[in-house]
């Protein structure tokens, strides 16, 4: 009885048109009726039918075919809008370029990714014309070190290819009945951020990062002790990861008996995996030394040229590395797709402040605009900001860190200085020797702050008597 019951709880939840599922309250439903209903989207479906068959009665009977002003009905609940190119399969270069609009470097990562993607929601399309052969989905698991670019890379596929996304720190998972977040949560910002459009949801990108975290921990008697938030993870995603149909609590949090759930299929949910996985090139330079990888590396440059920089060596990973890592069999198997990315040299990191769409610089420039002041940045500018960040092995994680802090004072002291209509921000000020260059706008030789406040003391004082 308690199973008939939730089942038709579930079903009076589905919209009578679509049959898509939806939580409490996000069907039309007339005043008393607690089963069925409309969704939003079907409602404005069913709307423009009959505003279109409206007009097409008047043009039968001779009368105005002009449409009113309500003929079209636009909720605010809606999804984005759409595109030409939802209607057919970016092509890997389209998807490649797209990456390369905001992400610097990484070549071989981004072709990677490309032509996974593309193969990946070719195989859904495909399921439709051919059913007999069932290809299998191919998952993502982008290896690098912090600050190279992994989640950028999967933020970009999402919202280039228009699909719901959501990403999840791994750390934070633990197994089902322990204290931490159940997997399925994971699932549940996918479906918030399909605005609880669970067809949209179901065709949607995972992006798991800190995934290197759940590896399995070294040392532990698994007759003693459970893994609960290693291994224990590990196989508590693998049901997600390789497909199935979840319930996923409406509220989030824990899931209790009797509780009304959402139940969406992972079957076509790309899942991007990422991390940094310190001490995997130890692993994998130890394979390669053993000559057990003598048949791949057959060029005994190229390994030594990788030797030399432990980084590159996650090039020459194999699933072997991956298990002695820490990764169940499963697991290493759910994520065929591998692409290593490289850690950003100096000029990659001055790239990245300039070249892409959203570049660190222009966002600033913007802000200072907004201020009616035009703000620059010298070559050596960038160049100290690129040599301070390497400084911090962090990556290009830092670099707005470095740009805000060179700022921060000329940013809070701008909107007080009415007559300055320029900044330059030069090496030494990166570096913190000497604050940016003010320059009025009636030009003349630039200013320090320290001399634009004190001759702007004056004329305050002046406005004020």
């Amino acid at each position: 009885m308690a199973t008939g019951s939730r089942n038709s709880n579930r079903n009076s939840n589905r919209c009578a048109f679509c049959g898509s599922q939806f939580p409490q309250g996000r069907l039309v439903r007339p005043p008393g009726q607690t089963r069925g209903g409309i969704c939003f989207d079907c409602v404005r479906e069913l709307a423009n039918y009959v505003a279109e068959r409206g007009g097409k009665k008047k043009r039968d009977e001779g009368g105005s075919a002009q449409p009113r002003a309500n003929d079209r009905v636009e909720l605010a609940d809606k999804p984005p809008p759409q595109r030409d190119s939802e209607s057919r399969t970016l092509v890997p270069r389209e998807i490649y370029s797209s990456l390369d609009a905001y992400v610097i470097g990484q070549e071989k990562a981004k072709k990677t990714l490309a032509v996974a993607v593309y193969n990946h929601f070719k195989r859904i399309r495909s399921e439709a014309t051919d059913p007999d052969v069932e290809v299998q989905k191919s998952n993502i698991l982008l290896i690098g070190p912090t600050g190279s670019g992994k989640t950028l890379l999967a933020e970009t596929l999402a919202r280039s290819l228009y699909v719901p996304f959501a990403i999840c720190d791994a750390t934070s998972l633990t197994e089902s009945g322990y204290v931490g977040e159940d997997v399925e949560n994971i699932l549940l910002r996918l479906i918030q951020a399909a605005d609880w459009d669970i067809s949209r949801a179901e065709q949607g990108i995972i992006y798991i990062d800190e995934l290197d975290k759940i590896a399995r921990k070294e040392g532990v008697n698994r007759s003693i002790t459970r893994d609960v938030a290693g291994e224990g993870v590990q196989q508590e995603l693998l049901k997600i990861i390789e497909g199935c149909v979840a319930n996923v609590p409406p509220q989030g949090g824990r899931k209790h008996p009797h509780q009304e759930m959402l139940q969406i299929n992972t079957k076509n949910i790309l899942f991007i995996c990422g991390g940094a996985f310190d001490g995997l090139p130890e692993i994998i330079s130890k394979r390669v030394s053993s000559g057990s990888a003598m048949g791949f590396l057959a060029q005994n440059q190229e390994r030594g040229d990788k030797k030399a920089n432990p980084v590159a060596m996650f090039d020459l990973v194999s699933p072997e590395d991956l298990l002695q890592f820490g990764f169940i069999p499963e697991m290493v198997g759910r994520l065929p797709v591998v692409a290593a990315l490289q850690p950003l040299d100096r000029e990659d990191l001055i790239r990245v402040l300039i070249e892409p769409k959203n570049a660190i610089v222009k966002q600033y420039q913007r802000l200072f605009d907004l201020d009616d002041v035009k703000l620059e940045f010298t070559g050596d500018a960038l160049e100290a900001a690129a040599e301070r960040a390497l400084t911090y092995q962090t990556g290009a994680r830092i670099l707005r860190h470095i740009v805000e802090d060179t700022l921060m004072e000329v940013m809070y002291e701008l909107p007080s200085l009415g007559d300055i209509g320029r900044c330059v921000v030069h090496g030494e000020a990166i570096t913190g020797e000497a604050s940016p260059r003010l320059y009025r706008r009636g030009g003349g030789r630039h200013l320090t702050l320290k001399t634009a406040l004190a001759r702007s003391r004056p004329n305050q004082q002046r406005k004020s008597a």
